[in-house]
């Protein structure tokens, strides 16, 4: 959102702008298209889903909205309806690529998936683009990407590798809500409130995700080591960071982190936190000296985790898709 968006009085504080919009934010102000899915065969033999809304006029070829979610979230996200309505009313084409085992079924490799899972981000958005150049050689209209929570700092971590060659795929990108920082995420998710309710409310779905994987590779992890987690940080000790070529869990955060690389994005990207975000510490967001001209900051005292209600109660969660889509329509 941009800076001077105020959160309605009848929301206030960090957590009731997370907690609320996501149980009961209006979201698009008519019902949504059905999804359209695919299912992609990935290199290494498992596979992704991908869910489409494809423009009105298909025949001819469109603007394409890419969406990555955040930690265990999906096409039915609230942010991700949004987004996809928002995307829809403007005769955009618009994907929600899931990541692995997001998509309501259990994927089959040795893995999951990570907030600096950037080689996966890039995968799909190179297979997006060939698609879309084989069906107008040259002339193929430009591709968005936004990235959501975790999905924002992996998308971030991409478009850093990618310098120069990011511009070839996407014309911009977008974070939202992203922990760029993700051990003084993951510490800020660990204590009081939010080991509570939020590290409860994840660990309640994610450590079953992982026994369903052990039992499809037994001997990947130790089972009684993950049945004792209590928070991210011992959670991703056992099962996140091993499985995807890590050390333990200060080496993923360490080098999953987009922050320290914002300065080498090459192309129009816009990174929206609010500083009362209870997952994502004021103190841990980058300023203007982190980031290169390419990046744009918006930073507003209030919105909460992926949050920004606005209106009279219930609120609705549309004005933060509708800023960000109109910030990259405006790029030409």
């Amino acid at each position: 959102m941009p800076p001077d968006y105020v959160a309605p009085r009848w929301l206030p504080g960090g957590n009731l702008q997370t907690i609320w919009p996501a149980l009961y934010g209006r979201r698009a102000e008519a019902p949504l298209p059905a999804y359209r899915r695919e299912r992609w065969s990935t290199p290494d033999a498992d596979f992704i889903d991908v869910d489409f809304l494809d423009a009105p006029g298909a025949e001819v070829a469109r603007p394409l909205l890419v969406l990555f979610h955040g930690l265990e979230g999906s096409s039915r996200s609230h942010y991700a309806e949004v987004f996809g309505a928002f995307a829809h009313a403007r005769g955009w084409d618009y994907a929600v690529p899931h990541f692995r085992g997001c998509s309501g079924e259990l994927n089959l490799g040795p893995r999951a998936y990570h907030s600096g899972d950037f080689e996966e981000i890039g995968w799909i958005l190179s297979r997006l683009h060939e698609r879309r150049e084989a069906a107008a050689p040259g002339h193929a209209p430009p591709m968005y990407a936004v990235g959501v929570s975790l999905g924002g700092n992996a998308l971030m971590r991409w478009v850093e590798e990618s310098g120069e060659q990011a511009s070839r795929q996407v014309r911009a990108a977008a974070s939202i809500s992203a922990p760029l920082d993700l051990a003084a995420g993951g510490a800020a998710i660990g204590r009081g409130f939010n080991r509570l309710v939020y590290t409860r409310m994840f660990l309640a779905t994610m450590k079953p995700k992982a026994l369903a994987k052990l039992a499809q590779h037994p001997g990947l992890f130790d089972r009684e080591a993950l049945l004792a987690a209590r928070d991210l940080h011992a959670f991703d000790n056992v099962f996140t960071a091993p499985l995807h070529g890590f050390r333990d869990t200060d080496d993923y955060w360490s080098r999953g982190s987009a922050k320290p690389h914002l300065h080498r994005i090459r192309i129009p990207s816009l990174v929206v936190n609010a500083a009362n975000d209870p997952f994502v510490p004021a103190s841990s967001l980058p300023r203007q000296a982190d980031v290169g001209d390419h990046v744009t900051l918006w930073q507003p005292a209030h919105g909460g985790h992926v949050g920004f209600p606005l209106g009279a109660p219930p609120g609705h969660v549309r004005g933060m898709p509708e800023r960000v889509v109109d910030w990259l329509d405006g790029l030409g």
